[in-house]
């Protein structure tokens, strides 16, 4: 990964997965969140603005609750949501509040982003957050999205917060090192593909994958999001996650991932 990427970049909005946020217990790494706050932190010193969209609150419902995990009625999904997004941004909190960071909770759907005065409101409310040095974390509205829960869904939600912000990059970390021409995990083979420049043809070409590890939509919803961001001129990452310090090592051009960008 080229470092220049980070450090050219002002405006920067940080997708973290589902995956990459909850141990595999299903609870909040909290040491995840820890190292994420020291990096975010750094990048804040070096003078940009960070937004976070973050996934994570239906696990989060799950381990918290401690019941309800088999349940599939979408009533006990929503419950769920209402449950963890309360421990995911306790969480968020007390961790960035240690390194003297503050943080805003803002829930949003889809459907704000197609009223006006809905994105106007959002606007606003971000530039005066970041103004402040307060870091907004974005997540889905669950609780009123019917259509909305499934995995994957926040990779959009990710890519229309980059596009209403105006940002420069975006950066979603998984629990895969990036785009595979086929699912790594089904196969040994498998070829990361560091930069991409059109993503309709990329996805002639590559292999999906089965395996729920790959993420089921995952990849298909990370395409979307790159399409989106991409038409605006807006580069994108996609990278693991789970790797310690991920985001000065893609800084300092020492770890890979997948570099979307749009062609000329």
């Amino acid at each position: 990964m080229e470092e220049n990427i980070i450090r050219n970049s002002n405006k920067i909005v940080i997708k973290i997965g589902s995956s990459t946020i909850t141990s595999s217990d299903g609870t909040i790494n909290r040491d995840f969140l820890d190292n994420l706050a020291v990096q975010v932190k750094g990048l804040i010193d070096e003078g940009k603005q960070i937004i976070i969209v973050t996934s994570g609150a239906r696990i989060a419902g799950v381990s918290t609750i401690g019941k309800w995990s088999r349940k599939e009625d979408l009533n006990y999904k929503q419950a769920l949501c209402a449950i963890g997004q309360v421990e995911l941004m306790d969480s968020y909190r007390k961790i960035f509040n240690k390194y003297d960071t503050h943080v805003a909770q803002i829930l949003l759907t889809r459907e704000d982003f197609n009223d006006s005065s809905r994105t106007l409101n959002i606007r606003n409310t971000l530039f005066t957050l970041i103004d402040e040095r307060v870091i907004p974390v974005i997540n889905e509205n669950d609780t009123v999205c019917v259509k909305e829960i499934k995995i994957g869904d926040n990779d959009m939600l990710a890519a229309q917060t980059t596009v209403l912000w105006n940002a420069d990059l975006l950066i979603i970390l998984s629990d895969i090192d990036g785009i595979y021409d086929k699912s790594p995990v089904e196969n040994d083979d498998a070829s990361l593909i560091e930069v991409v420049d059109d993503v309709d043809e990329l996805e002639k070409n590559i292999s999906i994958g089965k395996s729920s590890s790959f993420g089921t939509g995952g990849i298909s919803t990370k395409l979307k999001a790159a399409r989106l961001v991409n038409k605006y001129g807006i580069k994108m990452i996609v990278a693991n996650g789970k790797k310690e310090n991920i985001l000065d090592k893609l800084a300092q051009g020492d770890e890979k991932g997948t570099l979307f960008v749009a062609r000329n």
